[in-house]
């Protein structure tokens, strides 16, 4: 038992890791464009709350034993800083303010839960109040991406929703799944159902709408060549005032 448990730990935190870079190519795409297009922030700043409560509740003088939750949140709560740094130089200002606003709560709670839980709380009851928190947090990190996924029915394109961004979502969810099971953790199993739930959600999503990326590229070049014919065309026009 303490075998596999170990193991669905480590895997967990190999796709958990997985999960962490997946974003990269969007945000080389970001970088390169100099824009963040429609992509959403939210997901990355609530991700970024996830790691770092979860990361409190791992650390042993909140729970013991927890050393492979920590490790990888802690490391995940770099990156997503990272990403929230760059989204918040290249994002238009209506969304750079909802990003640095919403970045502004989320330190907030997380200093409030860590002021409780280390000032107030002591033993199963620091554990149980941080564990709570944790499970809660990754609850609202993993509907997240809901908006993205109403966006891709409503456009029925999956340009805005990566692949493995989805894939390793719903992997790392299965992996952190099992650990729970085995742990007999309910922080860590009950976010993590709802999460392998919304990563199979996602996975249909893009296997249903996988196709239309193309035509949703496609449609986006066709109004550039059409709007530089535009162009050519009244270069093209004589001046009446020459006539």
């Amino acid at each position: 038992m303490h075998v596999l448990l170990f193991l669905s730990g480590v895997l967990g935190n190999a796709t958990g890791l997985f999960l962490f870079l997946a974003p990269m190519v969007t945000f080389k795409r970001i970088i390169r464009n100099r824009s963040t297009e429609q992509f959403s922030g939210i997901p990355y700043v609530m991700t970024l709350l996830n790691c770092i409560v979860f990361t409190w509740y791992g650390l042993p003088f909140v729970s013991r034993n927890n050393i492979l939750i920590w490790t990888i949140n802690a490391t995940g709560g770099v990156i997503e800083f990272t990403y929230i740094v760059i989204f918040i130089i290249f994002g238009p200002k209506k969304e750079r303010m909802k990003v640095m606003g919403l970045f502004a709560l989320i330190m907030t709670v997380f200093s409030a839960i860590a002021s409780i839980s280390l000032l107030a709380l002591h033993g199963n009851t620091r554990k149980f109040f941080c564990g709570v928190a944790a499970a809660l947090f990754s609850t609202v990190m993993f509907a997240s991406p809901l908006s993205v996924m109403r966006l891709v029915i409503k456009t029925k394109s999956v340009e805005f929703m990566p692949f493995f961004l989805s894939l390793f979502a719903f992997l790392c969810a299965l992996s952190w799944l099992i650990y729970g099971l085995l742990s007999g953790d309910p922080f860590v199993l009950v976010p993590n159902v709802f999460g392998t739930g919304l990563g199979i959600a996602q996975l249909i999503l893009y296997a249903i709408y996988y196709k239309n990326r193309n035509h949703s590229e496609s449609a986006i070049k066709d109004d550039f060549i059409e709007m530089d014919l535009e162009n050519i065309d009244q270069v093209k026009k004589p001046d009446s005032r020459h006539l």
